[in-house]
């Protein structure tokens, strides 16, 4: 240190030494008490008041999920595999483009005209 911070230090020692003589003794008491407090460590926080009923909130729920019965799932053997629509998708008597059309379906359009021709007449009768 040089001397310039070392007699800024000193004067200020000094200037402490006589404010803390000059001091009433119930604020001195109050500040030994504060510093004791501040010493002793911080107390709980709000935060951590509020961690333990968040997380036997979060374990209620979690346990709930698991035991809640859950709606029977189709069996994926048994589920009939269908084509899904799309918006474009209507009901029309042109045929499929050949990029979107399917090749099995395309290899068996003789009974598919069958078919079309069949469900015609059914509905007459």
């Amino acid at each position: 240190m040089n001397d310039r911070s070392e007699d800024i230090a000193r004067r200020a020692r000094d200037l402490y030494r006589r404010a803390s003589h000059d001091i009433d003794p119930a604020i001195a008491g109050r500040l030994r008490a504060a510093r004791h407090e501040a010493m002793a460590g911080p107390s709980t926080s709000t935060a951590s008041r509020l961690l333990l009923p968040a997380g036997a909130f979060a374990v209620l729920a979690l346990a709930a999920l698991l035991i809640w019965p859950q709606a029977p799932r189709p069996n994926s053997t048994m589920a009939p595999t269908m084509a899904t629509a799309t918006l474009g998708d209507t009901d029309s008597d042109l045929p499929p483009d050949a990029d979107s059309a399917d090749p099995a379906m395309v290899e068996h359009l003789q009974f598919y005209a069958w078919l079309a021709d069949d469900t015609g007449k059914a509905a007459q009768r």
